[in-house]
């Protein structure tokens, strides 16, 4: 499979607008595009939107918001330990403006509890209970289920291709020498 540089050195670039664009032409209704970059921000954005709508339409089949799945998952990964809000929010994917609310709207729910932190009393710690890691049981075969789904057209090495071109955007250290 060439990248997307080899398909572009490979054709002219007006082959390449005809060749590139027609799935986001079609998804956007527009013809053309200012360049390879616009468009290249623009295909990130509605494949961005595509799953976004995804995971909303599983979480909404258990009544909860993405953003309350995206603190339960980062609380699962530190299982049995906790998160203080704001080590929670730094490791959102989209930061939540009022994560304090947030994390009420979960503990209502019983799906997380927080205690006062054994060093600094001022600081919360938040855990996951029992609930919420079964809740993420329950949802875990339909959330795989959209992410096959989403991404049955691409295979393992395009996927790792994928996850190394979308990294070499959001990570700032990506260019960093050590």
């Amino acid at each position: 499979m060439l990248s997307a540089a080899q398909l572009r050195d490979s054709f002219s670039e007006s082959r390449y607008k005809k060749v590139m664009t027609k799935a986001l032409s079609r998804r956007l209704k527009q013809a053309e595009f200012s360049g390879t970059g616009q468009e290249a921000l623009l295909s990130v954005l509605v494949a961005a939107a595509t799953l976004n709508e995804r995971m909303e339409r599983v979480c909404a089949e258990h009544k909860i918001t993405s953003a309350q799945y995206n603190v339960l998952r980062i609380l699962r990964g530190v299982y049995p330990e906790g998160h203080p809000r704001c080590e929670i929010a730094c490791r959102m994917i989209d930061r939540a403006p009022d994560i304090t609310r947030l994390l009420d709207r979960l503990e209502t729910r019983r799906l997380v509890k927080r205690t006062r932190g054994s060093e600094d009393h001022r600081q919360t710690v938040t855990y996951i209970t029992a609930k919420g890691l079964k809740l993420l049981d329950a949802m875990q075969s339909r959330t795989e289920a959209e992410v096959a789904s989403a991404l049955k057209r691409l295979s393992d090495e395009e996927c790792r291709e994928l996850g190394r071109l979308c990294a070499a955007i959001f990570d700032e250290d990506a260019g960093a020498t050590s």
